[in-house]
């Protein structure tokens, strides 16, 4: 790929309209994207010596260079890819064993909130434009050491703040299923990256369900991990107490193989975990010893008829697979969730993003000679954070201050309690709780941006586990009428128990032999 193509991967127009396809091409992908390769296989192929890391590599870029418009990527290192590439292909015999590198040689991409000291990492905002780390985050590191190729770092709303991806600070995310419409957000670059088939798997960070909306969103797989699971050290950390690293693909079987690549625990995060829970995994695809109920709270008003019937279609067929269902369930202050998710979120933003103010990385802004310090601070702030960053800064700088901190940080926090009660005590004697990932289908570009409270609303299905800490994976269960014709992918979601990761796969990956989805 030329230097030209990759420079228009990181400067492609900021009013987000693409040079092709939102003029002249159709909004639909299906005919114009790569045969879809399975990570495994990939890597099945590369250690029996059938194919190269090299092709692979070759294969990724060329894809994400014919289809940049979709605005997926910030930045791409073509070289340094090909390179590392290179090294994978020339290992010697003694080289660690295919179980060891599950991944070897395989194209991955990488969100742009994690650290990477090969490429920038700006977290999609102009405050860091152009800062390259000095280290990989330590989920970067476990992912090379299980033979991955970082190909690119993936577009975002920038820090990890919005549900569309129509908040970087450099250019929109399309959806690939129809390009008027949002990929969903946080990590929407990874997942339309991922369900463009321009790599077989992406890292995304979920804090309150941007990795598990935009999967919803785009058609495929996302897995959100047990808090701690996967090492946050070298995570731009948006709400600290909440943030998480886990993983889109097009199967569960990848997502599960990047996510447990990844995972463990390190002396770099203080709140990671060395713990596997594996009794919870009864193994096999036998759907007998398997329970599970509906969140009859996320089915019900202010969820589109399409959504919840693809949802009740999917428990209907797992149920057909020889599992046991109670039920729509009531779950104790599960609609709480969101109001607390966002008063604790906003709270630890405004803390965190602090430190982002010119004097350490990133651009410093020019101010009037003898001008006090704070003057440079407030105007490379000022300058170089977007609105919705602000916004959110300052919603949790009030939740914070003197007089409203036992009102509404403490009682957001006292509600948490109460909806991590609610979950546990509805997981009792089960496997999982299904519900939708969103209560509606992909939306239009531009549909919600004049209306910050109805995007915050779409995030009520995914923050009630987000505050529990608990695991949850996403996987297309149908299509829905998105209101004008055009039939979008509806997102199944399961949440299990603490670290039942390998449990809630053995699940997912009955219903998606059964509901046989067909992406693009």
């Amino acid at each position: 790929m030329t230097s030209v193509a990759r420079s228009a991967l990181r400067l492609n127009a900021k009013d987000g309209k693409p040079a092709r396809w939102g003029r002249t091409r159709s909004r639909t992908l299906v005919n114009a994207l790569p045969s879809p390769t399975s990570a495994l296989e990939s890597a099945s192929q590369v250690t029996a010596a059938k194919v190269t890391s090299v092709q692979l590599t070759q294969q990724a870029l060329d894809a994400i260079a014919e289809h940049e418009d979709l605005g997926a990527f910030l930045h791409v290192n073509a070289d340094v890819a090909i390179n590392h590439a290179r090294q994978i292909d020339e290992r010697s015999e003694s080289d660690e064993s295919a179980e060891d590198r599950p991944l070897l040689g395989v194209p991955i991409a990488v969100k742009d909130n994690l650290c990477t000291s090969d490429m920038p990492t700006t977290a999609g905002s102009k405050v860091l434009e152009n800062y390259t780390p000095p280290y990989d985050a330590t989920a970067v590191q476990n992912l090379r050491k299980a033979g991955a190729v970082i190909v690119g770092k993936t577009n975002l709303d920038e820090f990890g703040m919005g549900s569309t991806n129509e908040a970087s600070a450099y250019h929109v995310v399309r959806n690939p299923w129809a390009t008027d419409r949002v990929p969903g957000g946080s990590s929407g670059g990874s997942a339309a990256a991922v369900a463009a088939n321009l790599v077989a798997a992406a890292i995304g960070t979920d804090t309150g369900g941007s990795i598990r909306q935009p999967a919803s969103f785009c058609g495929i797989v996302g897995f959100k991990p047990t808090y701690g699971l996967v090492s946050r050290y070298g995570l731009i950390s948006y709400a600290s107490s909440l943030d998480t690293v886990g993983c889109l693909a097009r199967s569960v079987d990848d997502a599960e193989a990047v996510l447990m690549a990844m995972a463990g625990g390190d002396a770099s995060d203080a709140t990671s975990s060395y713990h596997r829970d594996d009794a919870n995994n009864t193994g096999g695809g036998d759907m007998e010893s398997t329970r599970f109920a509906l969140v009859g709270a996320a089915l019900g008003e202010g969820v589109d008829s399409g959504v919840s019937a693809a949802v009740r279609a999917a428990a209907a067929t797992l149920e057909s697979l020889g599992a046991t269902c109670d039920g729509d369930v009531d779950v104790p202050n599960f609609e709480d969730a969101l109001p607390a998710y966002y008063a604790i979120a906003c709270s630890e933003a405004s803390s965190n993003l602090s430190r982002f103010d010119g004097a350490r990385y990133g651009p410093r802004a020019s101010v009037e000679k003898g001008a006090s310090l704070q003057s440079m601070y407030d105007e490379t702030r000022g300058s170089n954070l977007g609105e919705e960053v602000k916004r959110r800064i300052l919603m949790g700088t009030y939740a914070l201050s003197s007089g409203y901190y036992d009102a509404c940080y403490k009682r957001a926090q006292q509600v948490r309690t109460l909806v991590r009660r609610g979950l546990d005590e509805a997981l009792e004697g089960r496997t999982c709780l299904l519900l939708p990932a969103a209560p509606t289908v992909a939306y239009k570009l531009g549909e919600k941006t004049d209306d910050p409270l109805a995007m915050y609303a779409g995030d009520l299905m995914t923050v009630p586990a987000s505050l529990a800490g608990l695991p949850a994976i996403v996987i297309p269960c149908g299509m829905a009428d998105a209101g004008d014709g055009t039939m979008m992918p509806v997102g199944l979601q399961l949440i299990g128990k603490s670290f039942s990761e390998q449990e809630l796969a053995r699940v997912a990956k009955a219903l998606e032999k059964a509901i046989a989805f067909k992406g693009l």
